[in-house]
């Protein structure tokens, strides 16, 4: 797939798991073929947010999910860190330098070993920008286990401009498309009630569009904000909105 027809092809995905098979096959012409991508709208100066509310896209294997994402190990990768402060695309030369000069802390060090347990020892992190102190994303793409990190770099230097932008245009893709994550679907009558409190409808207006009863109203919108796990329907509405999961023409 040319990079022009890949362009074509994301700008039309429907859905992100479209979208994520498109982009995981043209990583892997480049040598990736295993990526791991996040995103949260929900960080603070101590925390990247309830793990249950990120945006999160990888074709790795469940042992290494289940170790890396399910216990907390990316909370102390370095290449994490890296990317919660700056903005582009970093080789992971910098994890072999870090190694070398004994620049990690032992918690840093365990997630190097995990990785190379599991074939993860060469690739490349984008760090996307963000326009928002709550929103970072970023994107680690793994090299194949038969190619060294002098192997990766070497495709970057031919090839890195095109990865970068195709990278950056899935992630804003990603930004447009409705997202559920476990735990935080909604069903369509606790959708349409939070559609309604978006447009500035009263309880009363709610139960009369929706044909029932204002406890019947409220009950949904109580069971919306449990799913999406807010207080307030007003984090409620802006929870699914950031979700893309109001106003969704195939909802």
């Amino acid at each position: 797939m040319s990079l022009r027809d890949y362009l074509h092809t994301v700008a039309r995905c429907p859905s992100i798991e479209e979208l994520w098979e498109t982009h995981t096959q043209k990583m892997a012409e480049y040598g990736f073929d295993r990526l791991i991508y996040g995103f949260t709208r929900y960080r603070t100066s101590t925390s990247l947010g309830d793990p249950e509310d990120f945006v999160i896209l990888t074709n790795h294997s469940r042992e290494y999910t289940d170790e890396f994402l399910g216990k907390g190990l990316y909370y102390h990768a370095p290449m994490v860190r890296w990317a919660l402060t700056h903005d582009g695309a970093c080789s992971w030369t910098v994890l072999h330098e870090m190694a070398r000069e004994q620049a990690m802390t032992p918690a840093e060090e365990r997630v190097i070993e995990f990785n190379r347990r599991m074939d993860v020892h060469a690739g490349y992190t984008v760090s996307f920008k963000s326009i928002s102190a709550r929103s970072k994303g970023a994107i680690a793409l793994t090299a194949r286990p038969d190619l060294t990190q002098e192997d990766i770099d070497a495709v970057w230097a031919e090839h890195g401009n095109d990865i970068k932008l195709m990278n950056d245009i899935a992630h804003l893709k990603i930004l447009t498309l409705p997202y559920t994550a476990p735990n935080r679907s909604l069903t369509p009558r606790q959708r349409e009630a939070l559609e309604w409190v978006g447009d500035g409808k009263t309880m009363q207006d709610i139960a009369v569009l929706m044909g029932l009863t204002s406890a019947t109203v409220e009950k949904h919108l109580r069971l919306a904000r449990e799913a999406l796990a807010v207080e307030t329907t007003a984090q409620a509405v802006l929870k699914a909105a950031f979700a893309n999961q109001m106003f969704v023409l195939d909802a």
